[in-house]
């Protein structure tokens, strides 16, 4: 007979409402609801939160790195391993290890490994590959001499790619795809997002009715909006079937702008909380490699990073989602409960994954985390299994 626990905290978020001096009873892998605490079965194994706030477990769809690892340096189920348990410090119950452009090689050792990695390593979701089908003209950090042109290959790779993963994300620009290729990704269930691209209004739309639903990291490598020319941050803006990543470190995106463009958000799709971090977060580290090249990492009086290339160019974020839902609330005055569901719901609806992830519901993942008054991790639960943050590089450890 499955064990039932009941984890008690002042203050529980369910994605919905709050419910007060309550416990979330846990059985095996799963929620099995919430109860005051005073109905806490007789039965149940009772936990104290170590924080005085229970949420769903953040999902982060944009993960390059973390704990001193960079994905592309060593795409193998160990880099996913350890770049999880850095992120698992942090809040982050279920994310994407994310390829950033790199050699076909490279991708298909990515793809092998995010498939046994979905099975093994608590949290990991699937893949998401950023490139190499992007535009030159917004490249970012990527490496141009790697970005071409999504050939047949290329195409029939992704498609058996996604019989294998139980995620595959895949942001791709117009410029190196065509609206016939992402129509054949998304029914093969792929979840394609646009970015680094330079495409107009009337493209995007064009492209998100062929199938593409997400945008990636909003704002950062793609068409400008302007007053006449949208752009594709107007179209993630403006077409409701669209849902946008939004790297809150104030850095990549101008809070001000970011108030303006969570107001401005046409549902159902939402905009959610990314984090595009790389290998230095949860360390001390001062820089690191991509691609061959030295990205330098300079921290701010809060704490937070800004990794560059040596002309500047931003290579990545260097913040954690705990971080993200904290500045969401004490820098743009969002609602707590709006805040967390942008780094746990939104996301899981982003990919269809709100039938198991993002809620605190009956038959929902046991994920959440527990947080202390400033928002503070304290805490993870991953599939009803507790970990701690532990050690220098505030990796995770299971109870």
């Amino acid at each position: 007979m499955t064990e039932l626990t009941a984890l008690a905290a002042a203050r529980i978020f369910d994605a919905e409402r709050w419910h007060d001096d309550a416990a979330v009873l846990i059985e095996g892998a799963h929620v099995a609801g919430i109860v005051p605490r005073g109905d806490v079965p007789a039965s149940a194994r009772l936990v104290e939160a170590r924080g005085r706030i229970l949420a769903p477990g953040f999902v982060d769809l944009q993960v390059n790195g973390g704990g001193g690892c960079q994905f592309n340096d060593a795409p193998d189920h160990d880099s996913i391993a350890r770049i999880a348990g850095a992120h698992r410090a942090f809040g982050t119950t279920a994310m994407l290890p994310t390829l950033i452009t790199d050699t076909p090689e490279i991708t298909a050792r990515a793809i092998r490994a995010a498939t046994g990695a979905s099975r093994s390593v608590p949290g990991c979701l699937g893949l998401h590959l950023e490139g190499p089908h992007l535009s030159l003209a917004r490249k970012g950090a990527h490496d141009a001499r790697l970005i071409r042109p999504m050939q047949e290959a290329d195409l029939d790779a992704l498609v058996d790619a996604a019989r294998l993963l139980p995620v595959l994300l895949v942001t791709l620009a117009p410029e190196s795809v065509s609206a016939e290729q992402v129509g054949r990704l998304a029914r093969a269930g792929i979840r394609v997002s646009l970015g680094h691209s330079d495409c107009d209004f009337d493209t995007a739309c064009a492209y998100a009715q062929a199938g593409a639903r997400l945008v990636t990291h909003l704002f950062n490598a793609m068409s400008p909006l302007g007053h006449r020319a949208p752009g594709l941050a107007g179209a993630a803006l403006a077409l409701p079937g669209l849902s946008a990543g939004l790297i809150a470190d104030g850095i990549h995106v101008a809070d001000p702008v970011a108030s303006l463009a969570l107001r401005a958000k046409a549902g159902p799709g939402r905009i959610f909380l990314v984090t595009d971090a790389m290998a230095p977060l949860g360390t001390e580290a001062e820089g690191f490699s991509l691609n061959g090249r030295e990205i330098t990492r300079r921290r701010g009086a809060d704490g937070i990073g800004r990794l560059t290339l040596a002309d500047g160019t931003l290579a990545g974020a260097d913040i954690d989602m705990a971080a993200s839902v904290a500045r969401l609330v004490a820098g743009l005055g969002v609602p707590l409960e709006e805040a967390l569901r942008m780094a746990s719901l939104y996301p899981a609806e982003a990919i269809d994954a709100a039938q198991r992830k993002g809620r605190l519901a009956p038959g929902h993942d046991a994920d959440i985390v527990e947080l202390d008054e400033t928002l503070k991790v304290r805490a993870t639960w991953i599939g009803g299994s507790r970990f701690y943050p532990s050690g220098a590089m505030r990796g995770a450890r299971p109870e």
